[in-house]
């Protein structure tokens, strides 16, 4: 006789899972390994802590939008606390399970962890992955190359349950690629390199310059433009390149941007309200256009002036209803001419 649980619904997404594995693997399949690296069609597949354990505390919609670097530890433990401390679910398309590792043994407070590494378009829509992602109390998009993200996602059974994940009332955080991919339009590098803001400010409305539209629908970021390693990089025309790509293919004047500098994270609540942790004094950058690019032309030189720039510090709040940032760390207003940026 199986007990009477809340966690009832936990435990038949997993059955599912494994009737979907066992048939598909059937006996010494997947189902039978201890996940260290198991190899499907599509991805390899991770695991650690108790799969079948009820979710211990009360979850609670939020996305976490960390610039890359290392973990600024605290927003971890906040994309934690609103998973109800249960069960997370890592995608990446590179690499293994070191993340999965340090989330399970070091951040702590989680029941369990899975991984999924991709390298195929067809695991997305595998059936086990699907539980596994429904099951989830938590999922965190790794860092990596966004592209593969958008090749590999984009349209199937992955992008839909991500959507459905945050519908529901859970959290959701990603880290540079899979900070790329959360706003309404993303920089896709699908041309193969990471583009820099002077080639990017040169030709916004060229090929290099790859907006991708159309993938996540997440609340509070329908009209926000992302971009990672912000400072660090020197992001800002690029960042402004993409407003004018992005503002030019969609015919809209409302797009913002929010960059995010590296071991540093955004993460927003239930009500749209956005905090900053970080390990070095590090800043989101929202980044607010008051009027189209007045030049944003093909083969043709940016030229986009008057934008304000606010610095979303670790003392500041952000209000993403109002676009409104409360205490700032810094306010200023850049200028972009002929392809050349500058700020007062």
């Amino acid at each position: 006789m199986i007990p009477m649980s809340s966690n009832l619904p936990r435990l038949a997404l997993l059955l599912a899972a494994a009737l979907s594995l066992s048939a598909c693997f059937g006996p010494g399949g997947a189902i039978r390994g201890t996940g260290n690296g198991e190899v499907h069609n599509g991805y390899t597949y991770y695991r650690t802590g108790d799969l079948a354990a009820a979710t211990p505390g009360d979850r609670s919609m939020g996305l976490m939008l960390m610039g890359g670097g290392d973990w600024p530890e605290d927003a971890f433990r906040w994309l934690v606390s609103k998973a109800g401390n249960g069960h997370i679910v890592i995608l990446r398309a590179s690499y293994g399970d070191e993340l999965q590792q340090r989330m399970y043994e070091h951040i702590g407070g989680v029941v369990s962890v899975q991984t999924f590494v991709f390298n195929d378009r067809v695991g997305a829509d595998d059936p086990f992955v699907l539980a596994a992602l429904r099951a989830a109390d938590g999922i965190f998009l790794a860092g990596g190359d966004q592209s593969r993200y958008i090749r590999f996602w984009k349209g199937t059974g992955v992008n839909r349950v991500l959507d459905d994940h945050v519908r529901a009332g859970k959290p959701l955080g990603g880290t540079s690629a899979g900070l790329a991919i959360l706003g309404t339009s993303s920089y896709g590098a699908l041309d193969g390199g990471s583009l820099d803001s002077r080639s990017a400010m040169r030709n916004p409305l060229g090929k290099s310059v790859t907006i991708d539209t159309g993938f996540l629908h997440l609340p509070y970021l329908d009209r926000i433009v992302t971009d990672s390693h912000f400072a660090e990089r020197n992001r800002l025309g690029r960042l402004i390149s993409f407003l004018a790509k992005a503002s030019a293919q969609q015919e809209r004047e409302d797009l913002v941007g929010i960059g995010v500098d590296e071991d540093t994270a955004l993460c927003i609540d239930s009500r749209g309200v956005a905090q900053v942790f970080s390990r070095k004094n590090g800043h989101a950058w929202l980044v607010v256009p008051d009027r189209p690019a007045e030049v944003a032309r093909p083969g043709e030189a940016l030229t986009y002036t008057d934008i304000r720039v606010i610095g979303v510090g670790v003392e500041s709040q952000l209000d993403l209803n109002a676009i409104a940032v409360d205490t700032p760390a810094f306010e200023t207003v850049a200028h972009v001419r002929d392809g050349e940026l500058s700020i007062d």
